[in-house]
């Protein structure tokens, strides 16, 4: 048998492909239902070419030798012998499923990057605003402002504007002129085209009008401060802008889910960008025998792309062979990935808009100026030790938000780089979610 978990494209395609021969599997997924995040639905799934997600979970739903676990969030994962031992939490009970093999297609997580007010209610990230929207039907306010950068927002700016919301503004850090940096990307993605035309129309129907280099510098009771900023996100005119709105959805990108590979131990590396992804071979075979790995975690790369890999993951898992077209297509989708990373980088810009009492770890309410003070009073000269100071990173999302940023800030207050085996450290927890002591006493079913 195999275990994949993670229902979302990469997910849905790997537990299809690998039951075309009739392979056992089981498939983990948090949600109450099929989608992950991309394709979070209530009735039905909305948006660009959601017909894919249709035809998937007909698939799914027809192949006997699937069993869909949802509702269950996976903890830990060990090995037993030749097998491993997927432990999960569902119903208020902990359970677990042994395999000899895994395919993980775990997803990513928005990056955020902290400002004077992130913090604050009425601030989120587009995926928690689109969260809210798709799988609780709750439009998180009416006048919502969009800012960040990537291609993220479009969906996110118009998915609320069809559902009532007001887009006060859709601001973008970078400019698309960057794509021009990229034109084979986009010849051999023609199909962008005919998604960029879609969302442009939808825009236009609800007349937003994207600008780009500027970004949200500062959010209070229910005000938004819009700065213009440059192409390392310094802010060249501060408070040109102040908008009134209900929410800003401020998203920089995705941060890949790396902890249940990272329990498993699998090898990880560097991206360009500086994200800590999973190193996979052609068949998305990870270092460790018997698990593969699809989808962002490998490098973030949309939703395309997660569907080719995860299906090349199924097909090799299951014994299967894999058709050069498939890793014909799987190529074009990586070079617009990589198109992707040069068209919207996150420049280390970012830290002059927090000031001194800025909260940059929100679980252990870590200000600005304890980081600093870790560096130039205590003398910290990595991240791990200004951690150690502060209690940055050590709160119950286990510095999933803020280790990157934290590092990054402490890289600029010394004037290094953060090294490879920081930013891998900093990706790695011992346990993938948080279980009581008394479920864990309790035994497993």
């Amino acid at each position: 048998m195999i275990i994949v978990i993670g229902a979302g494209p990469a997910g849905l395609a790997a537990a299809e492909a690998a039951s075309r021969n009739g392979t056992d599997v089981a498939l983990i997924d948090s949600a109450p239902r099929k989608g992950g995040q991309y394709w979070r639905h209530q009735t039905a799934v909305k948006g660009y070419r959601s017909n894919r997600a249709d035809t998937l979970f007909a698939k799914i739903e027809n192949a006997s030798s699937i069993t869909h676990i949802s509702e269950a969030t996976v903890w830990s994962i060990e090995k037993d012998g030749n097998l491993f031992r997927v432990n999960y939490l569902q119903g208020g009970q902990e359970s677990s499923l042994t395999a000899e093999k895994l395919i993980l297609a775990t997803g990513a997580y928005d990056r955020s990057l902290p400002f004077p007010g992130w913090d604050k209610p009425g601030s989120m990230t587009p995926g928690a605003a689109q969260s809210l929207l798709k799988g609780h039907g709750v439009l998180a306010g009416k006048k919502v402002v969009v800012a960040g950068t990537g291609p993220f927002l479009l969906p996110v700016a118009t998915g609320l504007a069809e559902s009532g919301a007001e887009i006060v503004g859709l601001y973008d850090a970078n400019t698309p002129l960057r794509w021009a940096l990229s034109p084979h990307a986009l010849l051999l993605n023609p199909s962008k085209f005919l998604e960029l035309i879609y969302y442009a129309r939808l825009l236009k129907r609800f007349s937003v009008t994207p600008q780009f280099k500027r970004a949200v510098s500062s959010f209070s009771e229910g005000s938004a401060t819009i700065s213009r900023v440059n192409s390392k996100f310094n802010i060249v005119a501060k408070r040109d802008k102040s908008r009134l709105v209900d929410v800003v959805a401020a998203g920089w990108g995705f941060t890949p889910d790396l902890s249940l590979g990272g329990i498993v131990g699998c090898a990880q590396r560097v991206d360009v960008d500086g994200t800590t992804i999973f190193s996979v071979d052609d068949a998305q075979r990870s270092s460790v025998e018997n698990v593969w790995i699809a989808g962002e975690a490998t490098g973030i790369g949309g939703a395309d792309l997660s569907l080719i890999e995860g299906e090349i993951a199924g097909l090799s898992a299951s014994g299967q062979g894999v058709r050069p077209l498939l890793n014909f297509n799987r190529m074009r989708k990586q070079i617009f990935a990589n198109a992707l990373k040069r068209s919207y980088p996150i420049r280390d810009g970012w830290q002059s808009w927090s000031d001194d009492t800025t909260t940059i770890c929100r679980c252990e309410e870590v200000k600005m100026s304890e980081i600093r003070e870790s560096v130039t009073e205590l003398g910290a000269e990595d991240s791990r030790t200004a951690k150690l100071f502060t209690r940055a990173g050590m709160g119950l999302c286990q510095g999933r938000i803020c280790s990157r940023n934290v590092s990054e800030i402490v890289a600029g207050l010394t004037h290094c780089t953060v090294s490879d085996g920081e930013r891998i450290a900093s990706s790695n927890r011992p346990i993938a979610s948080p279980i009581s002591l008394g479920l864990l006493g309790d035994g497993k079913k």
